[in-house]
């Protein structure tokens, strides 16, 4: 089978700004009836050629749609990558980095991550083969201690992390990881191909749980990888996903690039509005604690100052006093944020995080986590203001 033919060219040339690469989609048009929208290509399976080829490059939907072609190259373009690759979930990305891997291998992991993937890494993965060592990642002489000679075959790390928001060194995690012979593979989702550019510092492959800010409608799940470099191990990930049918529907693949298009200004503004909050509620006299990044007593704001670049993200989370009720009070008077699980989207979301994780979570029960959205953050913060002070006096 031959390779499928060249991607449509960029038509507003090489040299573009992020912001105005996630604007254009990388300028492409349609071919056909030169529309600035791409179609969504539904097709299950393609047609083979009379001398038996597929010259087309396409044979089956499982493997992969053309309606991927312009989000994956997209976003690899964002990313400053070689390849990207579209996934049914974050979860279905993040798995498949492991299981590219062989039973016996030993990888290093934080202790603070998204919690379905630690709980995955306990559970599944240790199941099937894996060696799994939880280290405090924003510490980067644990991560060096983690490593097995001759064992370790990847490093994961998530920064910020869900939701402590811890910041990990991503450069010279990645030098543990090559003077070890291991691969660097780093969840960037609340950075958002905006504030961090993993790959720029050294890591190998980048992970996104797209259905966060990539899309930033809460109207699709979705995950992506995007690598360095094409090689063995990137090949393997292809196939994980092609083997396990892991793959996303075309119209989901449509809807992601559309909410990629928005991604600069929806983020940039989610991240002005976090760093106004977080500055206002350190003096709350009902928040023990905020943690963001964008904080310069913040435990990572060092390196988050290193490494991200125009803002620190859209996500921070309070500590409130009182406890576990005192929190659950708040959340549950609050008017114009939603209570709600996940993060990215345009609407400013609440969580009770402990509630969520259970036992063996390392979230404090008087935390919640805050995605700001798009809204005015003065309202943003009037109504936390209001459902803090109501949870206090009832």
């Amino acid at each position: 089978m031959r390779d499928k033919p060249p991607v449509p060219p960029a038509d507003a040339g090489p040299d573009l700004a992020r912001p105005s690469i996630a604007a254009q989609a990388l300028g492409w048009i349609e071919p056909t009836t030169r529309a600035i929208v791409p179609p969504i290509h539904v097709a299950a399976t393609f047609l083979r050629d009379e001398d038996n080829q597929y010259r087309s490059g396409r044979v089956y939907g499982r493997a992969d749609n053309p309606s991927f072609d312009q989000v994956e190259a997209t976003l690899a373009a964002l990313e400053g990558g070689t390849k990207a690759m579209l996934f049914a979930s974050g979860m279905a990305a993040a798995t498949a980095c492991f299981m590219a891997l062989q039973p016996g291998d030993h990888v290093v992991a934080p202790r603070v991550m998204y919690w379905s993937l630690r709980d995955w890494l306990l559970g599944f993965a240790t199941r099937w083969g894996l060696h799994v060592t939880f280290v405090d990642a924003g510490d980067i002489d644990a991560i060096a201690a983690g490593v097995q000679a001759g064992r370790t075959k990847l490093i994961w790390l998530e920064t910020p992390a869900n939701p402590l928001w811890h910041v990990s060194d991503i450069a010279a995690a990645a030098e543990i990881a090559h003077r070890a012979g291991a691969r660097l593979a780093v969840d960037s989702t609340v950075a958002a191909a905006v504030f961090t550019r993993p790959l720029e510092l050294g890591a190998d492959i980048v992970m996104h749980a797209a259905t966060k800010y990539l899309n930033g409608h809460s109207d699709l799940i979705a995950g992506a990888l995007v690598t360095a470099s094409v090689d063995p191990y990137w090949e393997r990930l292809v196939a994980v996903r092609k083997q396990l049918g892991a793959v996303l529907g075309a119209f989901e693949a449509w809807l992601l690039l559309r909410g990629m298009r928005t991604l600069y200004p929806r983020v940039t503004w989610a991240a002005r509005s976090a760093q106004a909050l977080a500055d206002r509620l350190v003096a709350h006299p009902m928040i023990e604690e905020v943690l963001y990044p964008g904080l310069p007593g913040f435990r990572g704001h060092a390196i988050a100052a290193r490494q991200m670049h125009g803002g620190f993200g859209g996500m921070l989370s309070v500590r409130v006093k009182g406890g576990e009720a005192a929190a659950i009070a708040a959340a549950a008077r609050v008017r114009l944020w939603k209570r709600a699980t996940s993060l990215g989207g345009v609407e400013s979301l609440v969580e009770h995080r402990a509630s969520i994780e259970g036992v063996g979570s390392p979230c404090p029960t008087d935390l919640l986590r805050l995605s700001v959205g798009v809204e005015d953050p003065d309202d943003l913060y009037r109504d936390l203001d209001r459902a803090l002070t109501r949870a206090n006096q009832d």
